[in-house]
């Protein structure tokens, strides 16, 4: 049997970045994966330039781009370890990276990049790495020290057994299960009694009704600027993003982005033509031009889009001069307010990440270890904190890692 300070087991962004903190750290550090390749998702990720933070990350209200039952628990994690000191650590590892869009960064050149850098800084805390090598069973092995169980965890593995005193389960969540995403880190933490939000494919195109799809089925490929909502009153959400039409239904950031919040059976909204007053625009050509009406939309929206649109009444398939205020009014309205009911999602193949995971109630936020069972602790997707597109997930796995790996630390002082 070998014994190790701490197993992590999952080597995706959390458990590198955590396992490599917590060897520089002075820990004996065991990382363990059941995948042939590291950190495929992570490569993966960005177009295989992997997003790896946000730079619009607000520390002082980072929850405000992240979703769970209880929103607030990733506020400590994400204010102590911040997109600058991970950005510092890209830096000085000489990684070349651009802002995209809304804060984005990117690698200049691949996910790769990346991956290199957290290997290089888990040989640098001499982490131990077995991988391929699946976990079978974790035990706790309870003895009473100062009136806590403290104890230790052993750990049958397709390598042999392991003995350690911490357990971090850093992996992540459902999604993309051709990578090797399984529910382990649900399985675990069921085992040890903690309660798990229910998993939801998120970051995820939306998909409908074939036979009602099917006009706009033709349209797949177009991609247009969008505002997109979802809910009502206190809960309503909405992205100013693009739009990607689908053979199947719509993807592209803006629905990426509002899947997260959107409920089976509940409507979305989009409005076409975010940056025009097409009920102005269109009565004011209404008194100049005579172009049939869909030329006249094709100003403000993608030609493709205009000429499937007006199809849909007989009222707009004419010369804009010849068409009712009524019906320009409409067109306007329908374009600026179409709502309609998605009937699923692409499911966990297509979500970028998995929403919902274990209870962040049961778990503490300064450290990430667990409240019901000392010694086990959980960083990264598989924990019910879920955020937007873009780079926050990243920094999700960068700051949680972090944090458990500093009180891995601060316990091995201790003892």
């Amino acid at each position: 049997m070998q014994s190790f300070d701490v197993v992590v087991a999952g080597a995706g962004a959390a458990g590198l970045f955590c396992a490599a903190m917590a060897g520089q750290r002075g820990l004996k550090v065991l990382l363990v994966d059941h995948g042939e390749k590291i950190a495929e998702k992570m490569r993966i990720a960005g177009g295989g330039r992997c997003n790896f933070t946000n730079r619009d990350l607000d520390v002082r209200a980072p929850q405000k781009h992240f979703l769970g039952e209880n929103p607030n628990f990733c506020r400590s994690a994400l204010s102590r370890y911040t997109p600058q000191d991970f950005i510092a650590l890209v830096q000085r590892h000489g990684i070349p990276f651009h802002e995209k869009h809304k804060g984005q960064l990117f690698g200049d050149r691949s996910s790769d990049d990346f991956i290199r850098m957290l290997l290089a800084e888990c040989d640098a805390g001499g982490v131990t790495r077995w991988q391929p090598c699946g976990l079978k069973s974790i035990e706790k092995k309870a003895a009473e020290a100062h009136g806590e169980s403290v104890g230790s965890y052993e750990i049958d593995s397709d390598r042999g057994l392991i003995h350690c005193r911490s357990v971090v389960i850093a992996t992540g969540g459902l999604s993309i299960p051709k990578i090797g995403a399984t529910d382990f880190g649900y399985r675990v933490a069921r085992q040890f009694g903690h309660r798990i939000v229910d998993p939801r494919p998120a970051l995820v195109p939306l998909t409908f009704d074939g036979d009602a799809w099917a006009p706009y089925a033709q349209l797949a490929g177009l991609s247009l600027p969008v505002v997109i909502e979802t809910g009502t009153k206190k809960d309503r959400m909405s992205f100013h993003e693009d739009l990607l039409f689908t053979h199947r239904g719509l993807s592209g950031p803006a629905v990426l982005q509002i899947s997260s919040y959107w409920r089976e059976g509940e409507p979305i909204r989009l409005n076409l033509a975010p940056e025009v007053d097409l009920a102005a625009a269109l009565l004011r050509a209404k008194a100049t031009s005579r172009k049939l009406i869909a030329n006249e939309l094709a100003a403000f929206v993608p030609a493709r889009l205009a000429d499937a649109w007006v199809q849909q009444e007989s009222s707009w398939q004419r010369p804009v001069n010849e068409a009712t205020d009524k019906a320009l009014l409409a067109l306007a309205e329908r374009l600026a307010r179409w709502e309609l009911v998605p009937t699923g999602t692409e499911g966990y193949k297509k979500a970028e990440v998995t929403a919902g995971g274990v209870d962040t109630r049961e778990l503490s936020s300064q450290t990430m270890e667990s409240a019901k069972q000392h010694g086990l602790y959980f960083i990264g997707e598989v924990v019910d904190v879920t955020g937007w597109l873009g780079g926050y997930n990243f920094q999700w796995a960068w700051a949680s890692g972090h944090a458990c790996a500093q009180a891995l630390a601060a316990k091995l002082q201790a003892a």
